[in-house]
């Protein structure tokens, strides 16, 4: 609510502020009659600054009526909301040429005059939501004998996970390594081990533990490729035979 005022009149903590803590309210107060607001003679801001003190409500009070603030003083976020305006406001008209220069001619101008960066990367340049770009990933997908999605992309990732998994330059030299082979697992007919009800649940059922089954798997093959890279530096030690010693 806050912050970007805070930010615009450059608080040191915008942050951190928090309305609801009495004592950085009370700081904040000090900090905008000091750098912004100053309305009152530097000799005259001595109660003000005294924010521990059990006086301090009835200064706030009277500092409030002073600025004329159309909010009472217990309601401290339309009031902190109110002297952030004002203080915006009191910057705004020291430096009104400053901030006039901001327009959005000058902002247009200035990005115009900003080096532009060629891209040479041609897929950059695709709309992946052109008919076109639809009717390859589906013609693509039906090479591949892949069931097409309703949504084209979801389509292309099966497309790009197959050719990442079975069209690779690894797959195609071996085969075997990344090709299962035998008997397909006859998943509709396994257990799922509850009943929920719906054929077609239970069979959703199924899909998802055989893909949360391979998600396990594929985390255990990387914890033992971690483990075997460690043992690389810790297993098999070199001993130097020179420095031991054996008897007196």
């Amino acid at each position: 609510m806050f912050k970007r005022k805070l930010i615009a009149l450059q608080h040191h903590n915008p942050e951190q502020f928090n309305v609801q803590d009495v004592q950085t309210v009370r700081q904040l107060v000090v900090w905008l009659e000091d750098h912004k607001i100053r309305h009152y003679k530097i000799e005259n801001r001595s109660a003000l600054k005294q924010t521990l003190d059990d006086k301090w409500p009835n200064v706030f009070k009277k500092y409030l009526n002073d600025l004329k603030c159309p909010f009472p003083p217990h309601s401290l976020p339309s009031v902190v909301d109110w002297l952030l305006g004002l203080a915006v406001q009191l910057e705004f008209a020291e430096n009104v040429e400053k901030h006039n220069v901001q327009t959005a001619a000058y902002v247009a101008s200035q990005r115009s005059a900003a080096p532009q960066v060629v891209n040479t990367n041609p897929l950059d340049a695709l709309d992946f939501s052109s008919p076109d770009f639809r009717d390859g990933v589906t013609k693509l997908a039906e090479v591949l004998n892949i069931q097409p999605h309703p949504d084209h992309l979801v389509t292309l990732k099966a497309v790009s996970h197959l050719i990442k998994t079975r069209l690779s330059q690894e797959a195609l030299a071996s085969p075997g390594e990344f090709i299962h082979q035998g008997k397909a697992y006859p998943i509709y007919d396994a257990d799922l081990g509850f009943e929920m009800g719906d054929k077609r649940l239970n069979n959703a059922g199924k899909v998802l533990r055989l893909l949360y089954i391979q998600d396990l798997r594929k985390l255990q093959t990387s914890i033992n490729e971690c483990i075997v890279a460690s043992q690389t530096v810790t297993a098999n030690p070199k001993t130097d035979s020179r420095l031991g010693k054996v008897g007196r």
